[in-house]
């Protein structure tokens, strides 16, 4: 009786500390090999983290500070321990487009907007995982979010040219028109700036292409930043990531701007859903590679608690990392231990090492996150989602091409994919495939038309509709069955082969009773095979089944052939 309470017990706790599951299996082992992947994590991580930071247009310790602690509640409360949470590229991006339309950018109003969406996004993203409703990330289809992906890429990359060509210009409202501004300012670039972002960028191509094990970023950085130092790179003009904060974060309840995060919140919303479809689709992954399972809800939760601490720690939202999670699971990690290694790593940087970082070029961090976005950058997709589905790869053009002429509020961008893929979802369902059928030579009843197969019978006609039956659609399946019965002058009966409705609301209910005495004065009659439990249920409810009449409503396919063929060949039995 003790062992079944203290399970039920540990159950319980695991389910809001998801950390418990891999705590106790903790061992020397496991130690070792956590260590050894957090610090190699770390060593990408944080000249990540500082690019990033650059990116989302506030200063530098913003992106350690988020490479800290929401690293450590990332790892503790989300139920993948093996992703690696802390600043991302696509969550930088679209933090700093959505606040720069609301303030300065660069000024203090700039950033404490950007705590308030990191609170924010937080917030949601935790109200969705209590809510149980994770599995609403998948309204966003992949041809739309391949699609922005692709045009957020893009966007990412162009937005580092004014920091590596050594330009300083002002953002305006539109993308296009920044980098007309870097075309036509072209003649003031700053070349050396110009030379340590191009030096910066081939050498990352390059070793992640010849030597993919090697630490590329913290080598190019390093080598970047000691060579700043030699050459006097800031003296010269070129700009340097300057004086880092040494010591921990001020933890500290942000300020909530109540008319500022209403405004905020469609932006917050649109962060929420996409940094948590980069963090799901590592921990897919992850779940797949090391055959574990995984709870969206709970990583929802622990997505949100990390955003929520980011915004505590005085940083930007945090997403989970595809390429530092791949790079966790690579380097051997065994538990979440391994994160809040990597956070330690951070820890001693912030403790003692901020100095070192002062001579560290901004052209060269602009290297870094180019480098980083050409992983995201795959047009095949496109082209997939063609050949799947024309309205699908539709989808994910205009997705493409809304989200660069919106940028830099790229999230319209996104909320224009989605409702258009809400729309051909409609249109697709709204025209159902109606199919007569006819029996091959097995038996199987099956598209007359594709495998040319002769009629049941010269009075008797089947045809089935696949999907739900609904609103949206019944007017269309009864023009359909109409013009199919007025093609047909000797049709008696006509049989509805019900194993592909899924669904059936109050209109369709009301569709077929209509239908039935419309036929029922041509003197046809109306039956039904092969119902769903859920089709059968609502029939039973609506008295639909009354209507229709018992007598034309048959269990099997084979049933309701042979019943209706003695019945219009004159047999009773």
């Amino acid at each position: 009786m003790v062992s079944i309470s203290l399970k039920r017990s540990d159950s319980g706790w695991t389910r809001f500390l998801p950390c418990l599951t891999w705590l106790p299996k903790i061992n020397r082992h496991t130690l070792k090999a956590d260590f050894i992947a957090g610090l190699t994590v770390a060593l990408v991580a944080i000249p990540q983290s500082l690019a990033y930071a650059q990116l989302a247009g506030v200063p530098a310790y913003y992106g350690l500070y988020a490479a800290l602690l929401p690293v450590i509640v990332g790892a503790l409360l989300g139920s993948s321990p093996l992703l690696s949470t802390g600043p991302v590229a696509m969550t930088s991006l679209l933090t700093a487009a959505s606040v720069m339309t609301f303030a300065p950018y660069g000024s203090e109003q700039f950033y404490s907007y950007v705590i308030l969406i990191a609170l924010l996004s937080g917030i949601i993203q935790i109200g969705l995982g209590i809510g149980k409703m994770g599995q609403l990330i998948n309204f966003l289809s992949y041809p739309v979010l391949h699609g922005f992906i692709n045009a957020a890429a893009i966007i990412i990359g162009l937005s580092q040219l004014p920091a590596m060509l050594g330009l300083k210009l002002k953002n305006s409202e539109h993308f296009l028109s920044d980098i007309l501004h870097v075309i036509e300012h072209f003649n003031r670039i700053h070349l050396l700036s110009m030379i340590f972002g191009v030096i910066a960028l081939v050498l990352l191509l390059v070793m992640k292409k010849m030597a993919p094990k090697l630490p590329g970023v913290l080598i190019v950085v390093s080598l970047g930043t000691l060579v700043s130092w030699l050459v006097g790179f800031e003296a010269g003009g070129g700009m340097v990531v300057g004086v880092i904060p040494q010591g921990l974060p001020h933890l500290a309840i942000p300020k909530v701007n109540f008319q500022a995060g209403m405004h905020l919140l469609p932006a917050a919303f649109v962060i929420a859903i996409i940094s948590f479809m980069e963090a799901m689709s590592s921990s897919k992954i992850i779940a797949i590679k090391t055959r574990t399972r995984w709870d969206e809800n709970q990583e929802l939760i622990g997505q949100g608690c990390a955003k929520i601490m980011a915004a505590f720690s005085h940083s930007m939202p945090v997403s989970g990392s595809f390429s530092r999670s791949a790079l966790n699971l690579i380097s051997g990690a065994k538990t979440g231990l391994a994160s809040v290694f990597s956070a330690g790593i951070v820890l001693l940087v912030l403790l003692f090492f901020t100095p070192v970082l002062y001579h560290l070029p901004k052209p060269v961090l602009s290297a870094v996150i180019m480098a980083a976005v050409f992983n995201l950058l795959n047009f095949n997709e496109f082209k997939d989602a063609w050949r799947a589905r024309k309205d699908d790869g539709i989808a994910a053009v205009v997705t493409f091409f809304a989200t660069l002429m919106f940028a830099p509020n790229i999230q319209n961008g996104i909320l224009t994919g989605m409702i258009l893929s809400l729309i051909m979802f409609l249109y697709r369902t709204m025209q159902p495939d109606i199919v007569i059928l006819g029996k091959d030579e097995q038996g199987v009843l099956r598209d007359a038309r594709r495998f040319h197969l002769p009629k049941l019978h010269p009075r008797l006609m089947a045809i089935r509709f696949t999907g739900h039956l609904y609103f949206a659609n019944v007017a269309y399946v009864n023009d359909s069955v109409l013009r199919i019965v007025g093609n047909d002058p000797e049709l008696k009966v006509i049989l509805i082969v019900c194993d592909g409705i899924n669904s059936l609301d109050a209109s369709g209910v009301e569709m077929f009773i209509n239908l039935r005495e419309r036929l029922q004065m041509a003197g046809i009659t109306l039956a039904f095979c092969n119902l769903r439990v859920k089709v059968a249920s609502v029939m039973q409810r609506t008295g639909l089944d009354t209507i229709i009449g018992q007598e034309n409503i048959f269990v099997s396919e084979n049933q309701a052939l042979e019943a209706l063929n003695r019945r219009l060949n004159g047999v009773n039995k």
